[in-house]
């Protein structure tokens, strides 16, 4: 039970731990808050952000996700019960926090859904190809 919980509330559980203060008082968005800055051979500076980092490891728990979602049986059906409401506490949380309107945290939700779409499309898609007919039945 514990696999079926999506990864991807992990960064929720961040975000909300930075933008209610539970990881210290921040002054301003902590999310633009750089972390480094790299001088590119082109002379332009890339620098990369606390917003950037938790995107991309977003991204990186998408992925999981989508592979998570490859698997058949029970434990399945529950993965995706928990990501669509995983989306609608994402979603809920963007449209009723003053905290959560920022471009992060809209981006997050947008991983949420896409997370829930490649869900049940990848099981779908998955049951279509295992559908077994019987001598004389045709697709």
């Amino acid at each position: 039970m514990l696999f079926n919980i999506p990864l991807l509330i992990a960064p929720l559980i961040v975000y909300n731990a930075f933008a209610f203060g539970i990881m210290g008082v921040v002054v301003g968005d902590p999310w633009s808050a750089p972390i480094f800055t790299i001088e590119m051979v082109s002379n332009a500076r890339w620098t990369l952000t606390l917003g950037d980092v938790m995107i991309v490891a977003s991204l990186f728990l998408l992925f999981i996700e989508i592979l998570k979602a490859t698997r058949t049986g029970v434990g399945s059906i529950v993965d995706h019960i928990l990501s669509t409401l995983l989306f609608v506490a994402y979603l809920i949380e963007f449209l009723l926090v003053r905290e959560t309107a920022t471009s992060v945290f809209f981006i997050l939700m947008v991983i949420s859904l896409i997370d829930v779409i490649a869900g049940y499309s990848v099981t779908i898609r998955g049951a279509r190809r295992d559908m077994t007919f019987g001598p004389g039945m045709q697709p």
